[in-house]
């Protein structure tokens, strides 16, 4: 596990590249946090890190927002009006279809989405946020790994 103080929006963003430059082909990413916790824009800071040229939108109504990435595709999921894991079915959801799933509020897909690869809790902390990055595949370790190599990561507070 990784805990992190991120003061400000370049923390987040700093975290946000810092993902992208490290992540593994392909992962499933659960975003947790209250409303305002900062989900969405460490979402866009990854994405943007990624390559995703133009806007970057919340999926808050879509639900879901597709991205093209040089190796594939990015898909941008937020479960907050959902009602059950059934609803999903209603997206075209294909688990073989993104290289990578960043999903908002995944408790409310639970049983209708892929495997996690890692945890993100966010949570606000005074002016800033807190992060905790948990591992829950082998390939998320590595990944986890590879971040705490990361020189602008390692000055940030730790919790």
């Amino acid at each position: 596990m990784i805990e992190l103080i991120l003061p400000d929006a370049e923390s987040t963003d700093l975290l946000g590249r810092a993902l992208a430059q490290t992540r593994p082909a392909t992962a499933v990413v659960h975003l947790q946090g209250d409303l305002g916790a900062g989900k969405s824009t460490l979402a866009r800071a990854l994405l943007r890190a990624l390559g995703v040229q133009g806007a970057i939108r919340s999926p808050t109504y879509t639900l879901i927002e597709r991205y093209p990435l040089p190796s594939g595709e990015a898909w941008h999921l937020d479960l907050y009006r959902i009602g059950t894991a059934g609803e999903l079915d209603f997206l075209g959801l294909d688990e073989g279809s993104a290289d990578l799933w960043l999903v908002e509020w995944p408790e409310r897909g639970e049983g209708g989405l892929p495997p996690v690869d890692l945890v993100i809790a966010l949570e606000i902390a005074g002016n800033g946020r807190r992060a905790r990055l948990q591992a829950r595949s082998a390939a998320a370790e590595a990944w986890l790994g590879q971040l705490r190599e990361i020189p602008d990561l390692q000055a940030l507070p730790v919790s």
